[in-house]
């Protein structure tokens, strides 16, 4: 902030940097307890104050985890401080928003598609019968529905890329809905014809996983996302304004 001096600003960094590297020479992971509050002051030679804005900032970034009454412990490391970043962006601007919305679907589909042998392999008898099971939803609530419909969605392609186990895939793949949520009231309306559309798509990918063919999941996955691309399209082309 405007008021605060350029040495104490350094100072703060340091602290932040200093107990990044704590967690990495201790070899620490996400959930492990750090040194109390007078312990860290002595190790890394600095203020209260300063420790305290430290963790405040790491807290933020998710890189420790603020228990109160307990102390403080390596966070879970996750990407929420990139989605709240991506979404509050989307809501500055509308091109902005657009735009972060187009880019995050290209990511979607290139983590579908570049591991489509590896999601078709890992899902389990349990996972396929899950994927049934939220197209099923989609079907029943419908787009009119609103929340059921869009969270069936949401559900679906988490559990998609779920037996993966890469948590980042699975944080920047759900950032999409982050960023929808916001972007989809200024796109063209959801017609009766796109929702069939969507809920075929989506039980054609699950249908293609079940059956273990690529080449009908990939194509799915194409019926897919066409549609989104070609309503964030139109919506930009249009200049629609939020307000």
């Amino acid at each position: 902030m405007s008021g605060t001096r350029p040495g104490r600003t350094l100072l703060r960094q340091e602290v932040v940097e200093g107990i990044k590297r704590y967690i990495l020479d201790e070899r620490l992971r996400p959930g492990d307890p750090l040194p109390t509050e007078p312990a860290l002051c002595e190790a890394l030679g600095a203020s209260r104050s300063s420790v305290r804005e430290a963790v405040k900032i790491l807290a933020a970034l998710d890189i420790v985890e603020v228990r109160h009454g307990h102390g403080t412990y390596v966070g879970r490391l996750s990407l929420s401080a990139l989605v709240e970043s991506l979404t509050f962006r989307g809501l500055l601007s509308p091109d902005d928003d657009f735009q972060v919305m187009a880019d995050l679907v290209d990511v979607r589909e290139l983590f579908e598609r570049g591991m489509a042998d590896r999601i078709i392999s890992s899902l389990s008898t349990e996972q396929l019968d899950a994927l049934d099971g939220l197209v099923a939803t989609m079907r029943a609530t419908g787009a009119g529905d609103g929340h059921g419909f869009v969270a069936a969605d949401r559900a679906f392609h988490a559990l998609l890329v779920a037996p993966l186990g890469n948590d980042l895939i699975g944080q920047l793949s759900m950032a999409f809905w982050d960023v929808y949520t916001i972007v989809a009231p200024h796109l063209d309306g959801f017609t009766h014809a796109d929702e069939t559309a969507t809920i075929t798509a989506h039980q054609n990918i699950a249908d293609a996983a079940r059956a273990g063919d690529s080449t009908a999941f990939l194509k799915a996955l194409d019926e897919h996302y066409a549609p989104v691309r070609r309503r964030i399209a139109e919506a930009r082309s249009r200049g629609t304004d939020p307000a």
